[in-house]
C-alpha cells in the first residue's frame, strides 16, 4: 500500500464521516422542528404525494362540510320560528273557539278578533325574521336550497316550506261576527295540520344533513389519521437520533483534529 504524505487519507474519511454526521443531525432537527419526518421529495417523494392527495381529499370534505354547517343552521333557525308559530297557532285557534260561542257580544268578539289579528301579526314577524346568512326557507316563495354533498357535486336537497302568514291560510281570517268565526276555526284546523306536516319536513331534512355531515366527520378523522401515519415524524424516535447525533458529532470533531495533526507529528520525526 502505497501513502503520501500530501494526502492525509484518515482526514479525508474523517471528515466524509463527520459530514455524514451533520447531514443526519441536520435531517433530524428538521424532523424534530416541523414535525414532519417527510418535510420536501427529498426526504420521500412517493411518500409526500400520497400525503398530499389525502390532505387534497380532505380539505375538499371540509369544505363541504362547512356548507353543510351553514344547512343545518339555517334548518335550524327554521325549525324554530316554525315551532313558534305553530304554538300560536293553538293560541289563535282556542280565540276561535271563544268566537264561536253562542249568545257573544259585539264588544267581547271585537276583543277577541284584535287579538287574534296581533298573534297573525306576531307570526309574520316570526317568519320574517327566521333568517340565517341571508336565507329563509320558511318566508313566503322561499326556493328550496341545494346543499353539496361532497367534493364530487353531489347535492342534498332542502325543501323550503311556506309558514308565512298566507302560506297557512291564515290571511283575510277574523273573529268579528259568528260566520267569521266559524270559517277561522276551519281554517286554523286546516293551518295546525298543515304547519305540523311542514315542521316534520325540515326535521327531516335536519337529520338528512346532519347524519351526513357526521359521516364525512368520520371519513375526515380517518384521512386525518393516514396522512398523520405518512408524514408525522416519532418524536420519541428522533429525540433519540438526536442525542446520538450530537455523540456521534463531538466524536467526529475529536477523531478530525486527530487525522488532521498526524502529519505534523510526521514532520516532527523527520526535525528531530
Amino acid at each position: 500500500m502505497i501513502n503520501s504524505i500530501n494526502t492525509n487519507t484518515s482526514a479525508m474519511i474523517a471528515l466524509q464521516r463527520f459530514s455524514g454526521t451533520r447531514n443526519g443531525l441536520d435531517k433530524t432537527q428538521s424532523h424534530i422542528s416541523s414535525g414532519n419526518k417527510v418535510n420536501s421529495p427529498k426526504d420521500d417523494a412517493a411518500t409526500l404525494a400520497v400525503a398530499e392527495r389525502l390532505l387534497a381529499a380532505f380539505s375538499g370534505t371540509e369544505a363541504v362540510r362547512d356548507g353543510l354547517d351553514r344547512a343545518s343552521a339555517t334548518i335550524d333557525v327554521a325549525l324554530a320560528a316554525g315551532q313558534s308559530t305553530a304554538d300560536i297557532l293553538v293560541e289563535m285557534k282556542g280565540l276561535a273557539v271563544q268566537a264561536n260561542q253562542e249568545g257573544l257580544d259585539q264588544s267581547s268578539r271585537d276583543a277577541l278578533d284584535s287579538a287574534f289579528d296581533a298573534l297573525r301579526e306576531q307570526i309574520t314577524t316570526i317568519n320574517d325574521s327566521a333568517d340565517f346568512a341571508g336565507t329563509n326557507i320558511i318566508a313566503a316563495g322561499a326556493a328550496d336550497q341545494d346543499v353539496l354533498g361532497d367534493e364530487d357535486g353531489a347535492r342534498i336537497t332542502v325543501s323550503a316550506q311556506d309558514l308565512s302568514s298566507g302560506g297557512l291560510g291564515l290571511d283575510g281570517l277574523a273573529l268579528d261576527s259568528a260566520g267569521n268565526a266559524a270559517s277561522a276555526l276551519g281554517a286554523l284546523d286546516a293551518a295546525i295540520a298543515d304547519a305540523s306536516g311542514k315542521l316534520a319536513n325540515l326535521g327531516s331534512s335536519a337529520k338528512q344533513v346532519d347524519t351526513h355531515n357526521d359521516l364525512l366527520g368520520t371519513r375526515n378523522d380517518t384521512l386525518r389519521a393516514g396522512i398523520g401515519n405518512l408524514v408525522d415524524a416519532d418524536m420519541a424516535a428522533e429525540s433519540a437520533a438526536l442525542q446520538s447525533n450530537q455523540i456521534k458529532e463531538s466524536l467526529g470533531i475529536i477523531s478530525l483534529s486527530v487525522a488532521n495533526a498526524a502529519p505534523s507529528r510526521m514532520i516532527a520525526l523527520f526535525g528531530g
